[in-house]
């Protein structure tokens, strides 16, 4: 009996420990939603402990219950703080490791931006010429080889025109590759101007350019083009204050008629550019087959021989274009043209033949006959009684640059009799800028003897004010563009510039190629003494010749 007494006593001491236990965390939560009390409830706890009628055991250690719940406390606050703190570092961690990955996103955006941009500019520069922006060599033949696939369709065609500036390098020799590029930039945005949008025009290197005009129609919307594009680069390039014209050479070539491959059209158009420069220069010719090497070479050779047998026998003849005094409407003189009087009474003209007759030196025989006729038929008028001012006789440079040129002329002129004041010596502004130390003394000698001297194509050259200024010329006779251009807007006062600084020196003005009775009257107007052209007069035979000068001219 007082053994079971005793196990409940320590029993029910055990189970009011547990209940006091149990009790401790509420007691602590308590306490922090009520700080202000939290002395009052401690003590409360205590006196609860103390009159607990089975708390002998927690009685025994009640001192120890504040320094408890004093530490529970301070453990508590410590591990708030703690948590505070540590929440506090990983929300800074994780702010900064999203602004470093906004920083990173954006950078890395940025240099894809710069890689995109590097590399279409790369990509620009391999397909583009630096100097003018036209596309280059690649692109263009990328281009071609894709027009060609398209033409293959039945009925479809496409053109390539090889161009080149003639007497570019005197340019670049004479003013300096600044201006030279500076034309060159000029001459690129005048071609673009001037083409379809489906067109392309590429600088082919140095002072070349090839124009690919695919979906065409035949051949005479591409000569259109060809003289639309001659014109346009024709007009003045203002370069750093110097006024420029420049002339263009084109060859031209068509798909499928004169290749069935680009190599082959290039080909054949840079052939038929050359042919264009040796008929004159500032013109076209479309490709045909003679013009590959072997056969220009058996035509050459061919043609030779012909020339040499029309001298020979008599096959060249003279017809005489005449100029008209623009107020009156009097025939002051004439210009000689040559022509070749075939077998078969065909008439060819000198761009068909007078290349072939410079390059094998045929030239010279040829242009000292065109002379002694020309002043053999004035000699003829004057002593008829027709009154004529002059006869004019176009010479080449190679003529010119001749060393028995002025003996020859001094000869002729004492064989015939004629008074050298009739005779009319004319030249291209670009046939003596040549070799103009030659040139300045070659013209002073033949003013001395009494020839008259002009300069044919004025405006055309590159210093038109230092020839009026050195050389000893009388006439100037003003170039054909700047006459068939006066309509346009800026060509009135581009060909009124001309005359009044050929006024300036003294000069007789003569415009030529005047075509068209708006022509007439503008240089009527405005004091041009003489002029020529088809409105005025064509080139006719002698006899034809000498019946409208009796008609015009009175005794």
């Amino acid at each position: 009996m007082l053994k079971a007494g005793l196990k409940y006593r320590r029993y029910t001491s055990k189970l009011s420990l547990k209940r006091r236990a149990y009790a401790l965390p509420s007691s602590f939560k308590a306490l922090e939603s009520h700080p202000k009390s939290k002395q009052k409830t401690v003590e409360m706890m205590v006196r609860e402990a103390q009159s607990d009628s089975h708390g002998e055991a927690f009685s025994d250690r009640r001192e120890d219950v504040p320094k408890v719940v004093k530490k529970a406390f301070r453990v508590r606050k410590s591990a708030e703080k703690v948590k505070v703190e540590f929440c506090s570092q990983m929300e800074t961690t994780l702010r900064e490791a999203n602004e470093n990955l906004v920083v990173a996103s954006v950078n890395a955006h940025m240099m894809t931006e710069a890689v995109e941009r590097v590399s279409v500019h790369l990509s620009y520069l391999a397909e583009h010429d630096l100097l003018t922006g036209l596309p280059n060599r690649s692109l263009f033949t990328d281009r071609l080889l894709q027009s060609i696939l398209l033409a293959k369709r039945p009925g479809s065609k496409l053109a390539l025109m090889f161009l080149d500036i003639d007497h570019f390098k005197h340019i670049n020799d004479s003013m300096g590759h600044a201006i030279g590029d500076q034309l060159l930039q000029s001459v690129a945005k005048r071609l673009q101007a001037n083409i379809r949008t489906s067109d392309t025009v590429s600088r082919h290197g140095g002072d070349e350019f090839v124009v690919l005009l695919p979906e065409i129609g035949d051949e005479q919307s591409v000569t259109h083009f060809a003289e639309k594009l001659i014109h346009s680069v024709g007009e003045p390039h203002v370069i750093s204050g110097h006024e420029l014209r420049v002339t263009l050479s084109i060859g031209i070539s068509m798909y499928p008629d004169d290749g069935a491959d680009a190599d082959a059209l290039m080909r054949n158009a840079d052939m038929a550019m050359y042919q264009a420069k040796r008929s004159g220069r500032n013109s076209y010719e479309i490709y045909t087959p003679s013009m590959n090497p072997s056969s220009t070479s058996i035509m050459r050779k061919s043609a030779e021989l012909a020339l040499k047998r029309a001298l020979e026998q008599g096959e060249f003849i003279l017809h005489y274009q005449p100029t008209l005094h623009l107020e009156t409407g009097v025939i002051t003189g004439a210009e000689v043209l040559l022509r070749w009087e075939r077998s078969d009474r065909e008439l060819s003209l000198p761009a068909q033949f007078l290349a072939v007759a410079e390059s094998c030196g045929l030239i010279l025989p040829i242009g000292q006959w065109v002379i002694r006729e020309a002043c053999r038929q004035a000699q003829v008028w004057l002593q008829a009684g027709l009154k004529l001012s002059r006869i004019a006789v176009n010479v080449s440079a190679v003529e010119f640059s001749d060393q028995n040129f002025l003996a020859g002329v001094r000869a002729i002129l004492d064989d015939t009799g004629l008074p050298p004041q009739y005779l009319q010596i004319e030249m291209s502004e670009n046939g003596l800028s040549r070799d103009s130390h030659h040139a300045l003394p070659a013209l002073h000698a033949l003013k001395n003897l009494g020839v008259q001297i002009a300069v044919d194509n004025f405006g055309t050259g590159y210093t038109s004010l230092s020839f009026l200024r050195e050389f000893p010329i009388g006439t100037v006779k003003i170039d054909k563009s700047f006459v068939h251009n006066i309509e346009a807007k800026s060509g009135k006062a581009v060909a009124s510039a001309l005359m009044a600084m050929a006024r300036g020196f003294n000069h007789k003005i003569v415009a030529e190629g005047i075509e068209t009775k708006t022509q007439h009257t503008f240089f009527k107007d405005h004091h041009c003494a003489e002029g020529q052209g088809y409105y005025l007069g064509r080139p006719m035979a002698t006899a034809a010749f000498t019946a409208l000068a009796s008609k015009r001219n009175y005794s």
